[in-house]
C-alpha cells in the first residue's frame, strides 16, 4: 500500500496485528505539511514534509483499574513489518482471534481549493504583499513576522472491537506578529486566521484584515499608559477568545489529569457544583470547519460533543480509551495524538463557554471601574492548584461603563475554580480563538470560545 485510501486499505492486511491483549489497535497516517515564514522583508523559511506510518497499541487490563500500554510505531505501510512489530508487542500474551472484517467508514472534508493545488510562488507572493502593505500603512512598524502553514492528513484506525474508520481533512493557518517602535518603547500585536478549510480560508481579504488588526494594536499600545496593579472587576469580552476556558478549566477536565491527581479541584466532583449556575461548558469536535474538529478521534471513536459543565454542575471529563478503562467511564471521542509515532491521550478539541442571557453592552455598561479585556495573550495554569496567569494583549481601563483609555503590560491572575464560581454575568455573544495546544510533548490543533463574561474581582498585574 503506497498511500492511504479506501481503495488501498484492506482489513485483511492489518487484522493479524489485532490478535492479542484486551484491546488492540492499528493507527495509520499519511500526511503532508508546508510551512512558510516571512520576516525582515523576505521569505525566511520554507519547508515541506511528507510522512506516513503506523502506530500499534495493545491495552492490558490489570487489577485495581490498572491498564498496561504496549506501543510501537514504524514508518511506511509495510503490513509484514507491522505484523512483526505486533508479535514483539504481544510477546508472552495468549493469542485470540481477530474480529471479522467490518465495513469501512470513510469521512472526508473536501476543501473548495486544496492547498496543495496553489503554487508555492503564489503563497510566497501573498506574504510579500502583506508585508509591504503593513510597512506602507504603519510607518512605526519596525518588524513584521508572517507565517503560513497547511496540512493534509489522512488517518485510519482498525481495532479489535471492529472499528474500521478513515478520515481525511485539510487545514490552513495564517499568523501575523507586528512590533511597533517609538523611541525606546516596543509593543507587539498579533492575529491569526484559518481553520479546517483549504486555501479559500485566506480569500476575501482575511489575511490583510488580520495584519491591520495586529499593526493597529501594536501602534496603539505605544502611547497607552501602563496598567495599574490591583484587585478590580474584570470584563472578558467575547473578542478575547477562549484562552480563559481552555487554560483555567479545560486541561483540568482531561481525565488523565484527574486520575493522576494533578487536577484535585475537579476529582470526584461529578454531579456537584463547580462553577456559577450561569455557566455551561462544552467541548465539541463536530463543529463545522473549526480548527479542532474531526469526524473520528485518533482511536477511531466517533466525535461527539461533551457537556463538561451544565449550569454550573460538573457532568463529565474528556476521555480516551485508557482513562475510560481506568475510571470505569465511557470513551467520548477525545483520544488525540500528534502523529502515528505518539500514543493517544485525552485532549480538548473545540472547547467553549456557551452563550448566556445577558446583553454584552449592559455587562460593560454596568462596570463602574475596572478592566475590559478585548484580546487575551498567552497564559499558563497549574492544574494541581488551579492558579493561572494570562497576559492581556489588548485591554482598556473602564470608568462608569465606558472605556477611558487603553492600558499596556497588564496580566490577570487567579485560581480557576474560584473564578468560575464567581462569574456573575454571561453574555449572549461568543468569540473564538484558534491555535495549537501542547501536552506531553504533543501538539494538536484546537479552538476555544467564550461569550462576554464579568468577574466581580480579579487580581490585575501591571507596573505603576
Amino acid at each position: 500500500m503506497s498511500g492511504l485510501s479506501p481503495a488501498g486499505l484492506r482489513w485483511d492486511d492489518w487484522a493479524p496485528c489485532l490478535g492479542a491483549g484486551d484491546h488492540a489497535e492499528v493507527f495509520l497516517e499519511d500526511g503532508r505539511s508546508l510551512s512558510l515564514g516571512f520576516e525582515d522583508g523576505r521569505l525566511s523559511d520554507a519547508s515541506e514534509t511528507s510522512d506516513a506510518g503506523a502506530g500499534l497499541r495493545l491495552l492490558l487490563r490489570g487489577p485495581g483499574g490498572r491498564v498496561e500500554t504496549r506501543f510501537g510505531s514504524l514508518s511506511g505501510f509495510d503490513a509484514a513489518a507491522a505484523r512483526a512489530l505486533a508479535g514483539r508487542l504481544s510477546a508472552g500474551l495468549p493469542a485470540r482471534k481477530a474480529p471479522p472484517a467490518p465495513r469501512l467508514d470513510a469521512r472526508r472534508t473536501v476543501p473548495r481549493v486544496p492547498p496543495a493545488e496553489v503554487s508555492l510562488e503564489r503563497k510566497a507572493a501573498l506574504l510579500a504583499r502583506l508585508d509591504a502593505a503593513v510597512r506602507a500603512e504603519f510607518p512605526l512598524a519596525s518588524q513584521v513576522q508572517l507565517s503560513y502553514s497547511e496540512r493534509d492528513r489522512t488517518v485510519a484506525v482498525l481495532d479489535s472491537a471492529g472499528t474500521f474508520s478513515l478520515s481525511a481533512r485539510s487545514a490552513v493557518l495564517f499568523a501575523v506578529s507586528v512590533t511597533a517602535r517609538k523611541g525606546a518603547v516596543l509593543q507587539t500585536g498579533s492575529d491569526v486566521v484559518g481553520g479546517l478549510r483549504g486555501w479559500e480560508a485566506l480569500a476575501g481579504g482575511a489575511p490583510l484584515a488580520a495584519c491591520r488588526r495586529a499593526a493597529r494594536l501594536a501602534v496603539a499600545k505605544l502611547t497607552a499608559p501602563l496598567a495599574k496593579p490591583g484587585e478590580f472587576p474584570v470584563v472578558l469580552a467575547a473578542s478575547a477568545g477562549g484562552t480563559f476556558v481552555h487554560e483555567a478549566i479545560g486541561h483540568s477536565l482531561e481525565a488523565d489529569h484527574v486520575q493522576e491527581g494533578t487536577s484535585p479541584a475537579f476529582a470526584g466532583k461529578i454531579g456537584r457544583r463547580v462553577a456559577a449556575e450561569s455557566l455551561t461548558i462544552i467541548d465539541d469536535p463536530t463543529l463545522p470547519f473549526a480548527r479542532g474538529s474531526y469526524p473520528f478521534d485518533d482511536e477511531g471513536c466517533p466525535a461527539q460533543p461533551v457537556s463538561l459543565v451544565e449550569r454550573g454542575v460538573l457532568r463529565g471529563y474528556l476521555h480516551d480509551r485508557v482513562s475510560a478503562l481506568r475510571g470505569g467511564g465511557a470513551v467520548n471521542g477525545h483520544g488525540r495524538r500528534q502523529s502515528y509515532r505518539s500514543r493517544p491521550i485525552p485532549r480538548m478539541s473545540n472547547i467553549y463557554i456557551a452563550p448566556g442571557p445577558d446583553d454584552p453592552a449592559a455587562i460593560l455598561g454596568g462596570l463602574k471601574k475596572g478592566l475590559l479585556v478585548t484580546r487575551m495573550g498567552g497564559g499558563e495554569v497549574n492544574t494541581a492548584t488551579g492558579e493561572f496567569i494570562f497576559g492581556v494583549d489588548e485591554g482598556f481601563w473602564v470608568e462608569d461603563g465606558r472605556p477611558k483609555h487603553m492600558v499596556r503590560d497588564a496580566n490577570i491572575l487567579g485560581v480557576g475554580p474560584e473564578v468560575l464560581r464567581s462569574i456573575d454575568r454571561v453574555g449572549w455573544d461568543i468569540g473564538w480563538g484558534l491555535g495549537t495546544c501542547g501536552k506531553q510533548g504533543q501538539g494538536v490543533p484546537v479552538s476555544d470560545g467564550q461569550p462576554t463574561l464579568r468577574i466581580p474581582k480579579l487580581l490585575v498585574g501591571g507596573r505603576s
